[in-house]
C-alpha cells in the first residue's frame, strides 16, 4: 500500500526540482521535514538504505533548488544517498519498489531517470566523470554545471584523488562537494563559519583573491610566498589549511549540511565560480531519526521495520550467514596463530569480521575503500613473512584485478582471498552481483579457486586455503545463510578433489558451490549421478572423465557467468581430452543482472531444481 501524500502537504506540491524551485525559500525547511518523514516511512515499508539519505536531506533539497537538473549535471558518488534524489526527479509514488525485482534501481541508473547522470553502484568514481562532464560542458558552452557529491568515506580512494588531481591540472569549472559525517571537526561548523563559508564563495573575496594574483603575477617569489602564507594563516582561523588547495582547488567549508538556507546562498555564490571548488559540509548520518543518528551502520541497509519501535527486527533462530561462518573461522585460526593478518577495504560489517577486529585488533586492517591498495598490503605482508587474509566482496575484487596477478599469483605469494557475495548478491542488483569471480580468476596461472555447497564445506575450504603456501588460493562464498548443516573440526581437504553426492545413471550434474542442494533435488526426480566439484581450479580431471565416460549427458551448475566459468572449463578439459559429449552449461546469462531477491533471480535464470530440470527436459524433446 503506497504513503498518503497528503499527510506530505509542501513535499506533494512537487513531482519535480522545476516545481521545487518555484517554492518560496522559507517553505524549504518544513519541505526537509517532510521528506525527511517520508523517506523513513517509505523504507520501513520497502527495506532499503536508510540512514545515508536522511543525512542528506537539505543538501539534495538545496542542489535542486539552485541547479538547473537534469540540464547541469549532478553526480552522486555510490548513490546510497539517493534516495530523498529519486523522490525530488519523479520517482516518488514508486519509491516502495526500491531495490524490488521490477521496481527502482538500488542506485542511480541511467535507464530510469534523465536526473541520473551517472549510473553508479561501486564508490569513488563521480569526480573523474564529473570532471569528463565539465570538460565535455566546456566544449559545448552553454554554460552547464557539474556538481560531484561526495562522502568521507569515497574519498579515501586513490581514484578520487587521481580525478583531483587532474581537475587541478587543467583547471575546468567543477564544484565537488565532500559529505563528511564522520570527522572530528564538528567544533568549525556554527554561524560564523557558515557566514565566512557565504563570504568566501562570494563574489568580493573571489575577485579580490584573483584580482591580487594578477597584480602579484610579477613580484618576486620570496614576497609572493609570504602573501599566500598570511592568506592561508586568515582562512585557518575558520578551517585548517588542507590537502584539497595543493590539488588545485579552492576550498570552502566546513559548513552545516542541515542549514538548507546556508547551502543554498552558498551554492548560489558557487556556481558562478570558475575553475576547480572543493565545498566540504557536515552532516549527521540518520539525521532526525534518533536509533539511525545513535547507530548508522546498523542503520545503514535495513529490512522492512516499524518506526514506531525505534528498532530493527531480529531472527535469532536463523542458521549463521555465510559471512558469520567465516568470521568465526577467522577467530578460531587466529587464536592458534599470531602472524594471522586480516585485511579488508572498509567491509568490516559485511564481512562478518567486527569481533575480530576487536578480539585482535593488532592482526586487523580496514584500508578503507581502496582494493587495489589492499592486495598489494597483503602482498608486503606475505613478503615479510606473514600470512594475509585478504575479505573482499566479489564485484569489489574487480577493481584490483591487475594487482592479483602482478602483485600476488605470479611471484606466488601464499595469499588467501575470502570472497564474500559470490554469485547472486539481489537487492543491491547490476553492480554488487558476483557474476564475474570464477572468469577473472580461473584464467590466471598459480591461483586454486574453491567454490564450497555449505557452509562447513566454506570453514574446511577457508582453513585448507590458509595454510596452503605454494601460491594464492580463493574461496568464494554466497551472501545470506546456508543448509545449516552441521560444522566439523577444522580439517585439511585434498587439493582439487570432488566428491560424488548421488549416484544416478545416465545423466551427471557437475556442481560447483552452493546450489548443490537444488542438484540433489534434480538427481531424485531424474535419477541423475551429482558430483560436487568443490575445485574451480585445479578440476578433478580424473573424476570428470570417469563420470563422462558413463553418463550421456553432462550438465555443469555454477552461480558465475557461464561465458569463462567453471562449465567452460569442463567443456575446455573434455576437448582437450578428445572426448566430445552433449554438455547443458547452466549458470548465469550473458546479460547484466537486475535487483530482485536470491529465490525470483535464480528462478527466472532456471537455477533452481525446476528450471535445472526443465533444462534437461528441453535437451531431451530435441
Amino acid at each position: 500500500m503506497s504513503i498518503d501524500i497528503t499527510s506530505y502537504p509542501t513535499l506533494a506540491l512537487i513531482k519535480t526540482p522545476e516545481e521545487l524551485r518555484l517554492l518560496p525559500k522559507e517553505s524549504l525547511e518544513k519541505l526537509c521535514q517532510e521528506l525527511r518523514l517520508f523517506l523513513l516511512n517509505s523504507v520501513s515499508r520497502s527495506s532499503g538504505h536508510l540512514a545515508s539519505g536522511l543525512g542528506a536531506i537539505e543538501l539534495t533539497v538545496a542542489l535542486h533548488y539552485v541547479y538547473k537538473t537534469p540540464f547541469d549535471n549532478l553526480i552522486w558518488d555510490v548513490g546510497h544517498q539517493a534516495y530523498p534524489h529519486k523522490i525530488l526527479t519523479g520517482r516518488r509514488d514508486r519509491i516502495d519498489t526500491i531495490r524490488q525485482k521490477n521496481g527502482l534501481h538500488p542506485f542511480p541508473s541511467r535507464s530510469e531517470s534523465e536526473y541520473d547522470i551517472l549510473s553508479v553502484g561501486h564508490s569513488s568514481t563521480s569526480i573523474s566523470a564529473g570532471l569528463g562532464m565539465a570538460v565535455a560542458a566546456e566544449y559545448e558552452n552553454r554554460d552547464r554545471k557539474t556538481v560531484c557529491v561526495i562522502g568521507d568515506g569515497a574519498i579515501t580512494a586513490g581514484m578520487a584523488f587521481e580525478a583531483m588531481n587532474h581537475a587541478g591540472d587543467i583547471h575546468k569549472d567543477i564544484l565537488v562537494i565532500l559529505n563528511d559525517n564522520e570527522m572530528s571537526i564538528s567544533e568549525n561548523v556554527g554561524a560564523l563559519n557558515n557566514n565566512l563559508a557565504q563570504l568566501l564563495s562570494g563574489n568580493l573575496y573571489t575577485s579580490l583573491r584573483e584580482g591580487g594574483k594578477k597584480v602579484l603575477s610579477n613580484i618576486p617569489s620570496s614576497i609572493k610566498e609570504f602573501l599566500n602564507k598570511t592568506e592561508e594563516h586568515l582562512k585557518g582561523m575558520v578551517f585548517h589549511r588542507t590537502m584539497f588547495e595543493e590539488l588545485g582547488f579552492n576550498y570552502i567549508g566546513p559548513i552545516n549540511g542541515h542549514d538548507v538556507i546556508t547551502l543554498i546562498q552558498t551554492f548560489k555564490n558557487m556556481r558562478e565560480l570558475k575553475g576547480p571548488q572543493f565545498l566540504h559540509i557536515m552532516t549527521k548520518k540518520g539525521k532526525g531519526y534518533e536509533p539511525a543518528e545513535k547507530d548508522p551502520i546498523s542503520w545503514h541497509a535495513v529490512p522492512k521495520f516499524d518506526p514506531k519501535t525505534f528498532s530493527l527486527p531480529k531472527n535469532s533462530n536463523s542458521p549463521l550467514t555465510f559471512s558469520q561462518v567465516f568470521g568465526n573461522w577467522l577467530c578460531q585460526e587466529a587464536d592458534n596463530d599470531p602472524k594471522l593478518m586480516a585485511i579488508t577495504p572498509a567491509m568490516r560489517e559485511g564481512s562478518g569480521i567486527v569481533e575480530f577486529s576487536k578480539t585482535y585488533p593488532k592482526q586487523y586492517f580496514d584500508v578503507a575503500i581502496a582494493e587495489q591498495h589492499a592486495v598489494t598490503f597483503a602482498a608486503g605482508l606475505a613478503i615479510g613473512g606473514y600470512k594475509p587474509v585478504v575479505v573482499i566482496y566479489s564485484t569489489f575484487l574487480q577493481r584490483a584485478y591487475d594487482q592479483v596477478i602482478h602483485d600476488v599469483a605470479i611471484q606466488k605469494l601464499p595469499i588467501l582471498f575470502a570472497i564474500d557475495r559470490a554469485g547472486i548478491v539481489g537487492a543491491d542488483g547490476q553492480t554488487h552481483q558476483g557474476a564475474f569471480d570464477l572468469s577473472f580468476l580461473r584464467c590466471i596461472p598459480n591461483m586454486i579457486i574453491m567454490s564450497p555447497s555449505d557452509e562447513n564445506e566454506c570453514r574446511q575450504m577457508l582453513h585448507t586455503g590458509y595454510h596452503y603456501q605454494d601460491g594464492p588460493v580463493a574461496v568464494r562464498y554466497p551472501r545470506g545463510t546456508g543448509s545449516g548443516t552441521t560444522l566439523q573440526p577444522l580439517a585439511k581437504i585434498p587439493i582439487g578433489k570432488g566428491l560424488i553426492r548421488h549416484q544416478g545413471k545416465k545423466i551427471a550434474i557437475l556442481n560447483f558451490g552452493t546450489l548443490l542442494s537444488e542438484a540433489m533435488k534434480v538427481a531424485k526426480l531424474l535419477n541423475a549421478t551429482v558430483v560436487d566439484m568443490r575445485f574451480v581450479k585445479p578440476l578433478d580431471e580424473k573424476l570428470i572423465l570417469e563420470i563422462a565416460q558413463n553418463s550421456k549427458l553432462l550438465v555443469t551448475l555454477e552461480e558465475n557467468a557461464i561465458m569463462g566459468g567453471a562449465g567452460s572449463g569442463v567443456n575446455e578439459f573434455l576437448l582437450k581430452a578428445h572426448h566430445i559429449m552433449p554438455i547443458i552449461n547452466l549458470g548465469l546469462p550473458d546479460h547484466y543482472i537486475e535487483q530482485g531477491n536470491q529465490t525470483e533471480i535464480r528462478a527466472e535464470l532456471g537455477l533452481n531444481a525446476e528450471g535445472i530440470a526443465k533444462s534437461i527436459n528441453r535437451y531431451y524433446a530435441k
